[in-house]
């Protein structure tokens, strides 16, 4: 299981902003996500994307814990 966390306009989309959903890696929590929601997995696969576990980025996948944050955050932009 792992909190996930929907950021920005990734939230706006899913209709949520936190979740527990049960899963034991990332790309596995990534397909139950894109199952529940395909125009949500559309919006998590798009270009600059990023993932943060327990306040980390990451790329690729990792191991999840019953512990576990995973943050989905949206491209940024600013000057």
């Amino acid at each position: 299981m792992a909190r996930v966390l929907l950021f920005g306009r990734l939230g706006d989309i899913a209709g949520w902003r936190d979740q527990v959903i049960e899963a034991d890696t990332l790309t596995k929590l990534l397909g139950r996500l894109i199952e529940a929601d395909p125009g949500l997995g559309e919006a998590l696969k798009a270009p600059g994307v990023q993932v943060a576990l327990d306040q980390v980025l990451v790329r690729g996948d990792r191991p999840l814990t019953a512990s576990s944050e995973v943050a989905y955050l949206p491209p940024m932009s600013g000057g």
